[in-house]
């Protein structure tokens, strides 16, 4: 009972915008624009507008629309430094015409055009790549073309890529157990659990990822990982690598997809036992450093200073789309082959649609998961990193588009986006090619 007592101090944290409407008058996009609001401006800024760590109002709406691109002024960061040569260029070639074009929302008869939905969707910042040329670049609020913002979840896209790399190299066995490189966790529900059933969540842990309900499992992984603020008399683990030692299995892994962020923190636990370095060391030397990234970007980390693989990456919106860009390359970039073309390869084929399917996205029809990745299997072979409040790397190879989004909306899931995001996205990739087509 006072283990559920403490965890509920966090989950009314974090649910307590989760019943909010989006659009609803007074909580809409325009009325809870950052910026307008005017959180923590003034020397020092009036107590009705102060957002601490420790009061959880990082975590809360409208708070959390300024929190996202300033969380290494309310939560323990290391960087990921972009080394010292030159950014990699990413030319301009700005359309007026996609702020125009129109779909249908899934489960709507009434059309919507891309700009509506960008207000509809909390958007904080949107970019467009085509052909590797930004063809659409828009920031709202506090955000800056220079300013991170948290991936959240889109953040495990980058951890399994460079644990697929590691596969590539021989460094990891995708076929071992996970108690053959961090014996520590032999007795824990990840023991016996391959590489590969972590990489693509195909585990059967005794844990929920919900974020509202009676479930206790996310707000104990938010205060081991120091990701929020801790309730008095709290006495769990305060450190991820203890939290990861009490999950249990809930039976035999490798039957149907099911997804956990600790997954992800495993395989950042892995990735620094099999190199020797810490993550964002080898973030930065596999993939901010060769991809030529403009700025540095962070990690939250915990006590014991391990980054939060599953979720505590920060960057800017230019350099997620160089990433995005890689990936559509098939690994290449910048004039070298940052990511073997196998990996990628791996990864756009897709996981189990079956076990997919059994997990209940409905917005998510035909989709699988792989290796960190949600591959969309369309006839354009999309596939797409995500994380909550509507974060988003959408590749599109056919297209030859990439969308980076940033947004921080009134709910978290992103079930409540997807209806309006996902046939956005599929309609600028229709455009793009149309016009491609007709050029020619």
């Amino acid at each position: 009972m006072k283990k559920l007592c403490l965890a509920t101090a966090l989950l009314t944290t974090i649910t307590s915008f989760t019943p909010t409407m989006a659009g609803e008058p007074g909580r809409d996009n325009s009325s809870t624009d950052p910026a307008r609001m005017g959180w923590m401006k003034g020397s020092p800024p009036p107590a009705d507008k102060t957002i601490t760590f420790e009061s959880g109002d990082h975590l809360r709406f409208p708070q959390i629309r300024w929190a996202v691109a300033h969380y290494r002024e309310l939560l323990p960061t290391v960087d990921v430094p972009r080394g010292h040569g030159p950014a990699s260029a990413l030319p301009l070639a700005l359309r007026e015409d996609i702020d125009d074009v129109t779909f249908l929302p899934i489960g709507s008869d009434k059309p919507m055009t891309w700009a509506q939905s960008l207000d509809a969707n909390y958007t904080d910042a949107i970019l467009i790549l085509h052909q590797g040329r930004i063809v659409y670049e828009r920031y709202f609020g506090v955000m800056t073309p220079d300013q991170p913002h948290l991936n959240f979840s889109a953040t495990k896209s980058y951890t399994g890529t460079l644990a697929a790399i590691l596969i590539e190299e021989g460094k990891l066995d995708e076929t071992a157990p996970i108690s053959r490189y961090i014996p520590e966790l032999k007795d824990s529900g990840f023991g016996n659990a391959t590489v590969r059933q972590i990489l693509d969540m195909t585990t059967n842990i005794a844990y929920s990822e919900t974020y509202a309900g009676n479930s206790a499992d996310f707000a104990r992984y938010t205060y081991a990982a120091k990701f929020g603020p801790r309730p008095k008399g709290y006495e769990g683990p305060t450190n991820l690598f203890d939290f990861l030692k009490t999950i249990k299995a809930a039976g035999p892994h490798g039957q149907h997809f099911s997804y956990a962020s600790v997954n992800t923190d495993i395989l950042g636990l892995l990735i620094a036992r099999v190199t020797g370095k810490p993550l964002q060391t080898v973030l930065s030397e596999r993939i901010w450093q060769p991809l030529g990234m403009k700025n540095d970007a962070s990690f939250t980390i915990d006590e014991q200073g391990t980054a939060m693989a599953g979720g505590g990456l920060s960057s800017t919106l230019r350099d997620q789309a160089r990433f995005g860009e890689m990936m559509r390359l098939g690994g290449k970039f910048n004039g070298r082959q940052v990511v073997p073309e196998s990996v990628v390869a791996d990864i756009r084929k897709g996981g189990n649609k079956d076990y997919f399917a059994a997990a209940g996205y409905k917005a998510l029809p035909n989709w699988s998961y792989r290796g960190q990745w949600w591959v969309n299997h369309n006839a354009d072979g999309a596939f797409s990193a995500r994380g909550v409040l509507g974060q988003a790397i959408y590749v599109d190879p056919k297209a030859e588009m990439v969308i980076i989004r940033f947004a921080s909306g009134p709910q978290w899931s992103n079930s409540f986006y997807d209806p309006t995001t996902l046939p956005a996205y599929q309609a600028i990739a229709d455009k793009l090619m149309e016009d491609n087509s007709r050029s020619h």
